[in-house]
């Protein structure tokens, strides 16, 4: 029997090591190729997948890596009996450049779609902050229950909002009643970790419209919000059941409760948001 928890922490420790040698270096942003994500993949996030395959081999786990690098990566003699969907680094671009906000995000399934995520992990790289959660257990921040915030309304809340895209006219028209009726708006640039912040109450919200997200961010944080109580569901409020690859992009609401999920998505429709 895998603990899975101690599993994944010692894999985000040793992604730590390896992250935090090339934090804000020039070696940091060298780059390799087009990972299977799409995007250029950086040395910084090469080394940090690294550490998170040598760990799974050492620990002699069989699973299925479903990365934004490698793509599919079959580990051990049985690798359908569980999928490792993962983000080893969470905020490259704050990586390369010294902003401290970075994280390090695993999730695991037995089964390759976000619904069946059971255990996942994230750990914020810079500060000593991890947060777990398994399936019907809760979620946990440095091993301590935690939950959401009870704000229910935009005009009360702290929002963060993911406006890393070209198309930052037509994003702003969406949410254009949303930004006008919330006083406190944010981005930090590593949304598996904003995700978490909802599950503890350290911001109220977080909304990426963009559709370019993809799924491998966002894995564990979507079992440690809902494990927390809060709620993350499509613009449209139905439940995100999405193939776990390394290609699939999403858009998603996260939010401390139902009653401000309903609050954003009665101003998204009045905007022609939805």
């Amino acid at each position: 029997m895998i603990d899975w928890v101690n599993l994944l922490i010692a894999c985000s420790q040793r992604i730590r090591i390896q992250v935090l040698a090339l934090f804000q270096s020039a070696d940091a942003d060298v780059g390799f190729g087009v990972g299977a994500g799409g995007d250029i993949m950086k040395k910084i996030d090469l080394d940090a997948e690294e550490a998170l395959i040598t760990t799974l081999q050492d620990y002699q786990v069989s699973c299925t890596l479903i990365s934004e690098e490698t793509g599919f990566k079959k580990i051990g003699s049985e690798p359908s009996v569980f999928y490792v969907t993962t983000d080893p680094l969470d905020g490259t671009t704050n990586a390369v450049r010294g902003i401290p906000f970075i994280a390090t995000s695993i999730a695991v399934s037995t089964a390759p779609y976000l619904q069946d995520v059971e255990t996942a992990l994230v750990s914020d790289i810079l500060h000593d902050i991890t947060y777990t959660a398994q399936r019907g257990k809760g979620a946990l921040r440095n091993e301590q229950k935690i939950k959401p915030s009870s704000i229910s309304s935009l005009e009360k809340a702290l929002i963060g909002v993911d406006f890393n895209t070209f198309k930052k006219r037509e994003l702003g028209t969406r949410l254009v009643t949303v930004l006008e009726r919330t006083r406190h708006l944010r981005h930090l640039g590593a949304n598996a970790l904003e995700v978490c912040y909802v599950a503890d109450g350290t911001i109220d919200a977080f909304l990426d419209l963009r559709g370019k997200l993809r799924v491998t961010d966002i894995a564990a944080a979507y079992l440690i919000l809902r494990e927390a109580g809060g709620l993350m569901v499509t613009p449209e409020g139905t439940e995100i059941n999405v193939p776990l690859a390394p290609t699939q992009r999403l858009s998603f609401i996260a939010t401390a409760n139902r009653s401000l999920y309903e609050d954003i998505s009665e101003d998204l429709t009045s905007a022609g948001g939805q």
